[in-house]
């Protein structure tokens, strides 16, 4: 079965500074095709911005290869405002895409390392409660 989901921006930040980690294994799901991203332009552009950070010292090559098997394997969803309070503005468009992206997919998911950042919610959910949902069938 195939799952849908946001994936914060942090999550691919602990994925490529720990592939052996929980966040590695999102990242790894993702690129398998078992957990299909839901994106919009301004997720990407987040995501392109923030690995390209100095202080990460990313390999630029690796990380553009990396987006790009990202957005090969997403869904490209309409962000429609919510009305939903969101602590922090930055994260605002990944609660609008998830929220857009249930419409179509109920198994689909906002997964995040900052969970406070966002309602409560069964379908927000961390890293490893996501890997949960996926392996318990």
């Amino acid at each position: 079965m195939h799952y849908y989901a946001v994936i914060d921006t942090n999550v691919l930040v602990s994925a490529m500074l720990k592939v052996q980690s929980v966040p590695g294994q999102i990242a790894n799901e993702v690129l398998l095709g078992d957990l299909i991203p839901l994106l919009c332009d301004e997720i990407v552009a987040e995501y392109r911005e923030v690995l390209a950070r100095p202080k990460f010292k990313f390999d630029q090559i690796m990380v553009g290869t990396f987006i790009d098997g990202i957005i090969s394997r997403g869904i490209f969803v309409d962000a429609v405002p919510i009305e939903e309070i969101i602590p922090d503005l930055k994260d605002v468009i990944f609660y609008e895409v998830v929220m857009e992206g249930r419409k179509e997919h109920d198994n689909a998911y906002l997964v995040t390392g900052n969970i406070k950042h966002f309602p409560i919610k069964s379908y927000v959910v961390t890293p490893k409660e996501m890997l949960d949902i996926m392996h318990k069938e």
